[in-house]
């Protein structure tokens, strides 16, 4: 019997805790699940639900590990039903096309070697063809916070599993969003990395070119820590491709529609109306904002769907479409059978593969060292709205996400505060596939802001000025968080301080007190609880050291300093006026 209280919402960082405290099993977290999971029946999240015969062999497997080394030992984590789950049916939301898979989709059984626990199949839109998660004959998968609302697909289960606390992060798929629009609709973080970058063996295929794996999870670092996982090249795997491990690194700055959006259904007021508290919070994360024409963007969707690639569709399950009439969800067949029309024939495709690699190229002169910041999704719909009109909703769904694979672009949807009372709202930030560490520090450095802004301590404190890698959105942001500290604030020395380039990899940057070569540098504030601030005091490494730092305002606080005999083989860099400006102008 768990000897502690299991919260509502399961994170990993909790139950790593729990774990190694050695008040809570495995097994006790999988009876929870399976509780919870008998509540929630009428929610529609599973379609092979959480069962002990299903689970056992994972928690028994879990005796091989070493707890300490194994990153996700432990770790209960829910499949989208197109994903394979050795000797459990995959359905694809569909009954007749199941079949039972003798072996694990590449990405489950590299989890399962961390240590994960797989707990079930997920609902989705049949065939991941939809972002509503309405269409499926398993049934309508509600939204975790309002069940009168579309939870989002295709991949809705996956995400409202996590949401319900039926799983600390989930697997879901993304061809034109299915991994952003339900993180958003459920107030969850949704990863979709760089195409190839996880594998798609044992994914049934959507659109092959197109289809990537997707994480939701409570938080940026637990989806980076599922990621840590599954990234790698699978010799096996024709899409795979090799990215080396992503840096996270703040980019030189933020693109912004200088377009009008288009906010939507029911609740498109108060969808704008948070579009514009979140542009108005980037304006305050020092980040240089360029407004940029996107609607070329749309263009490049239209290919997808109202163009010829969506007979890369009819290539995937039209064959068991033909010998199944009737069998398929009818809208989704609609969907699928248009990739089948005449007009689409190998000379259209090419067309369409031609003014693709335009609007590639166009995206790549765009976004080089830079992040796209965009809505999740320009509203949302009642289950009502999307039954009455199917099509046209859906369509609406992916105003902003359809143009992500197409365009070659990593993304990561994060939540951005409420539109209205059980209401999340997101935004989505794209990178380029090479250079999706930009996207993990812009993420964090929002998320960071975000979470910390209101957060307290019941215990001794002390203030500590960062200038370099542990500012947010840093490589070495991971240390303050470590550590329970919180951001402050933004804030400058006092007048008195030279900054230098230190010769060291990664370059880092060292504060010296010389009112000769004096300047006021940017820095950030943050609070640490003083229990934390003699080990990460004792972690930093020589020429640098924590000393007291005079702000411009006359006060000190601890901080960053550099021994002043370092400034003979560094660079100055005190003109910069701060950290960011010198790697935004290198």
């Amino acid at each position: 019997m768990s000897k502690v209280t299991i919260p509502e919402k399961l994170t990993v960082d909790w139950l790593k805790e729990r774990y190694k405290a050695n008040e809570l099993t495995p097994e006790d977290v999988v009876s929870e699940i399976i509780k919870r999971s008998n509540a929630d029946q009428e929610m529609n999240i599973w379609i092979t639900p959480p069962s002990m015969e299903i689970i056992k062999p994972y928690l028994d497997g879990l005796r091989a590990l070493d707890k300490e080394s194994a990153p996700l030992w432990g770790i209960p984590f829910a499949i989208k039903d197109n994903i394979d789950l050795a000797d459990v049916p995959t359905t694809a939301g569909c009954p007749e096309y199941a079949y039972t898979p003798k072996e694990h989709a590449i990405v489950v059984s590299r989890l399962i070697e961390a240590g994960a626990v797989p707990v079930g199949k997920a609902n989705l839109d049949q065939f991941a063809t939809g972002l509503v998660g309405t269409r499926s004959p398993y049934g309508e998968t509600h939204n975790s916070f309002r069940p009168e609302l579309i939870s989002g697909g295709s991949s809705a289960g996956s995400a409202v599993s996590v949401a319900r606390g039926q799983a600390a992060f989930s697997l879901g798929t993304d061809t034109a969003g299915s991994g952003r629009i339900p993180a958003l609709l459920n107030n969850l973080v949704g990863y979709k990395p760089s195409l190839g970058s996880w594998s798609t063996k044992g994914v049934v295929p959507a659109c092959a070119s197109l289809d990537c794996v997707t994480v939701f999870a409570h938080s940026l670092k637990e989806a980076l820590l599922v990621d840590d996982s599954v990234r790698g090249i699978e010799e096996s795997d024709p899409w795979s491709r090799y990215f080396p491990q992503p840096v996270s690194v703040v980019p030189d700055k933020f693109l912004i529609p200088s377009n009008p959006l288009d906010f939507y259904g029911p609740y498109a007021k108060e969808y704008s109306e948070a579009w514009d508290k979140a542009v108005d919070k980037l304006k305050t994360l020092n980040v240089p904002i360029e407004y940029v024409d996107t609607k070329f963007l749309s263009d490049a969707a239209a290919i997808l769907y109202d163009g010829p690639m969506v007979a890369e569709r009819w290539a995937a399950v039209g064959e068991f479409i033909e010998k199944n009439p009737g069998v398929a969800f009818p809208v989704t067949e609609k969907v699928i059978r248009s990739g089948s029309a005449e007009q689409y024939d190998a000379t259209s495709v090419f067309k369409a593969i031609h003014k693709l690699q335009a609007y590639k190229l166009e995206t790549k002169k765009l976004f080089e060292n830079a992040v796209l910041v965009m809505p999740t999704a320009g509203g949302t719909w009642t289950r009502n709205e999307v039954r009455e009109n199917p099509i046209a909703t859906n369509s609406a769904m992916g105003l902003y996400t359809n143009h992500c694979n197409l365009l070659d672009l990593c993304a990561v949807a994060i939540p951005a505060g409420e539109a209205a009372s059980k209401l999340p709202f997101g935004i989505t930030l794209f990178g380029l596939a090479k250079e999706e560490g930009l996207i993990r520090g812009a993420a964090s450095l929002y998320e960071s802001t975000s979470e910390k802004t209101n957060q307290t301590f019941d215990e001794p404190t002390t203030l500590v000025a960062v200038c370099g890698l542990h500012m947010r959105g840093f490589p070495l942001e991971k240390q303050m968080n470590e550590c329970r500290a919180r951001f402050v604030k933004e804030a400058k020395t006092a007048p008195k301080y030279q900054m230098v380039k230190l010769p060291s990899t990664p370059a880092k940057p060292g504060l010296i007190k010389n009112e000769q070569i004096a300047g006021s540098i940017e820095l950030e504030i943050w609070e640490m609880p003083l229990v934390e601030f003699g080990k990460f005091t004792a972690s930093i490494p020589a020429p640098l050291g924590i000393g007291k730092v005079e702000l411009e305002d006359g006060s000190e606080v601890s901080g960053f300093i550099c021994e002043s005999h370092a400034v003979y083989t560094a660079e100055d860099i005190t003109a910069s006026g701060g950290w960011r400006h010198v790697l935004q102008v290198n």
